[in-house]
């Protein structure tokens, strides 16, 4: 990953539930971009949860960049790589 001053280092979240085979989908696909980045990212339950449950119940899985929503259901990769890098540029 550039470390330089210029690149900005943006907060990605998955959010999902237990037996979700989407789920399962996206976090292949998070993962592998975000290494691809050398960027962390994060995953959260909403098992439990009535504030996540209510928000994103029915497009479980979310991914979050920088706390917005940016993609549901089927993760695209390509789509999810060029948010992450404008995040990163700050574009």
């Amino acid at each position: 990953m550039d470390t330089s001053p210029d690149t900005n280092v943006p907060v990605l979240e998955l959010i999902t539930k237990t037996s979700c085979h989407l789920c399962d989908d996206a976090r292949a696909v998070v993962g592998g971009v975000a290494a691809e980045l050398g960027l962390p990212w994060t995953e959260r339950k909403i098992d439990g949860d009535a504030e996540l449950t209510a928000r994103f119940g029915e497009e479980i899985p979310v991914v979050l960049v920088d706390g917005v929503q940016r993609d549901f259901w089927h993760i695209d990769p390509v789509r999810l790589e060029g948010v992450l890098r404008r995040a990163m540029t700050g574009g």
